[in-house]
């Protein structure tokens, strides 16, 4: 069971085991996509189809012909990987060999819908993926297994989910015969859980007052969506794709959010952060030297004076309950 690109990989493990023969793979609907909005399957479909699995979409497990089909191919095992949705006590009790799932960070930390994310824009030095028990909590199972990656400096959400989609299917690769067979140990997560929400697109909104590592962080963490943005006096908005803290001793007066020479932006607690890479509403993303160009973005300008979002959203990452 599994959804979006970063369960392809673990998928691909299965199918190619030979201690698993893998009898059906379920995914969610097609969606819209794209400027046309047409409907795109997703990804896990699409790798399905391309190696001739069984495919059952569905908007709910609820659905009586869908517990019926995924009754009757008899699963000993049921892996899910971003699957998207929460599995019924009936899904969680079919299986002889239980249910488990790859989840996106080292648990008990950052359960729920947006590990990556949240990860990056705590700071966080590493991050990795949990092979767990499922039970009918929100990502509360058991610890079967703990593969770690380190959270490199230019790190941005989608690197980061390609790489730890690598590392799901090691660790599935590593750990699927002691699942099949009944063999693996699990031990009860430790104390300290964090939840994560999805993301919205006001989580993308720079306050300006906050240190420039902070922001730097955000603008790494909400690429590829919601991306960072801000406004310009006109009330026009404007992203930020890429930018660098860099040591500017003269904002210290400065207003955050002032632009300053050579695409510096003042930042809170005396830092700044420098625009590498911004769009425009309307225009092309512009690069380097085209940023500190833009007629626009004079130094005196200050950026984020209007425009942010109310009410802003509630913490990204809370303390489980």
């Amino acid at each position: 069971m599994g959804t979006p690109e970063f369960a392809v990989p673990a998928l691909r493990v299965l199918a190619a085991s030979d201690a698993a023969d893998l009898r059906l793979v379920v995914t969610q609907p097609d969606r819209p996509a794209g400027r046309g909005r047409t409907l795109a399957p997703p990804p896990v479909k699409v790798a399905a189809t391309d190696l001739s699995i069984p495919v059952l979409q569905t908007p709910t497990l609820r659905d009586p012909e869908v517990r019926a089909r995924i009754i009757a191919i008899e699963p000993a095992l049921i892996v899910v990987a971003a699957f998207g949705m929460i599995l019924g006590k009936w899904v969680l009790d079919l299986p002889p060999r239980g249910c488990v799932n790859l989840h996106a960070s080292i648990l008990p930390a950052y359960r729920g819908a947006n590990p990556i994310a949240s990860a990056i824009l705590q700071g966080e030095a590493e991050t990795g993926v949990t092979l767990m028990r499922m039970d009918r909590g929100l990502d509360t199972g058991d610890i079967l297994d703990i593969a770690r990656t380190p959270i490199l400096p230019d790190d941005t959400t989608d690197v980061l989910t390609a790489r730890l989609a690598e590392l799901a299917a090691d660790e599935l690769s590593i750990n699927l015969s002691g699942l099949v067979a009944g063999t693996l140990t699990a031990s009860p997560q430790p104390a300290g859980a964090t939840l994560t929400r999805q993301l919205v697109k006001a989580d993308g909104w720079i306050d300006w007052s906050r240190p420039a590592e902070a922001i730097e962080r955000q603008v790494r963490a909400m690429w590829p969506w919601p991306r960072t943005w801000t406004t310009l006096p006109d009330g026009s908005t404007m992203q930020v794709h890429r930018a660098t803290v860099v040591p500017a001793p003269e904002v210290a007066a400065a207003t955050p959010g002032t632009v300053m020479t050579r695409g510096l932006v003042t930042c809170g607690n005396e830092t700044a952060l420098r625009l590498e890479r911004v769009q425009l509403a309307g225009g092309k993303p512009l690069d380097g030297g085209a940023v500190a160009n833009v007629a626009r973005l004079t130094p005196g300008t200050v950026l984020g004076t209007a425009g942010a979002p109310e009410p802003p959203p509630p913490p990204l990452v809370v303390p489980a309950p």
